[in-house]
């Protein structure tokens, strides 16, 4: 099979959200449910963040709640699991879409979250958790196997997570497709290894990738 040279999505900047309401309706139209993410996976409660929540990473690599930027149109997390069984931990991951107003926005909190990495390789997420030894890489369209999106950027490390033994495996993917970014991230925890973690993560985005190329698409 040939190596593509281009996408073969092509963007309709007339079937970009020109407001809150069309962005909120595209959010949660390719948001990735729990079975998204593969067998035995559940909501979690709360399933939806607030509408008015938007994450930042001080210089103190502590993350705190920040305000939505007026460049976003609208920004939702799911938040899916599978629980805790026998000798295997809790397994924690989200789903986040971000509808911004132009494209270069969007390149924007792709250049950020890559950069976040770099600064605050080891991060707190929140009381009794953290990550350490986060590492980031940007891949491009063609570049380390990323034909699916305009933009795409991965970070790995280990989270650590007090009350529980070991470190484990934790994991962010993000990609750009217009004006919208896509991301899925996992925390992993005991008897789940980094494969399982990894493939429900790609199941995830792909799906969202999809979902958002055909809602974005020009029309044939």
């Amino acid at each position: 099979m040939a190596t593509p040279t281009a996408l073969s999505f092509t963007f309709d900047p007339s079937r970009a959200p020109k407001n809150r309401a069309d962005a909120k309706r595209l959010s949660l139209a390719v948001l990735a449910e729990p079975d998204t993410w593969g067998p035995g996976f559940t909501e979690r409660n709360p399933y939806l963040s607030s509408e008015d929540y938007w994450p930042v990473l001080p210089t103190t690599c502590r993350w705190e709640a920040g305000t939505v930027p007026s460049t976003v149109l609208h920004s939702v997390t799911g938040y899916s699991q599978v629980p805790a069984k026998g000798t295997k931990g809790l397994l924690q991951v989200a789903a986040t879409v971000t509808v911004h107003t132009t494209v270069d926005e969007a390149d924007w909190e792709m250049a950020q979250t890559l950069e976040e990495a770099l600064r605050c390789p080891d991060q707190i997420l929140r009381a009794g958790e953290k990550v350490t030894g986060l590492f980031s890489i940007g891949n491009p369209f063609g570049v380390n196997g990323n034909f699916t999106a305009a933009d795409s950027l991965s970070e790995r490390g280990k989270y650590v997570k007090d009350g529980v033994k070991g470190e484990h495996f934790y994991g962010w993917s993000q990609s750009r497709v217009g004006p919208v970014t896509l991301a899925v991230s996992a925390k992993g925890s005991a008897g789940h290894t980094e494969d399982e973690v990894s493939t429900a993560m790609i199941r995830a985005l792909v799906t969202m990738l999809n979902r958002t190329q055909a809602e974005l698409e020009v029309k044939q």
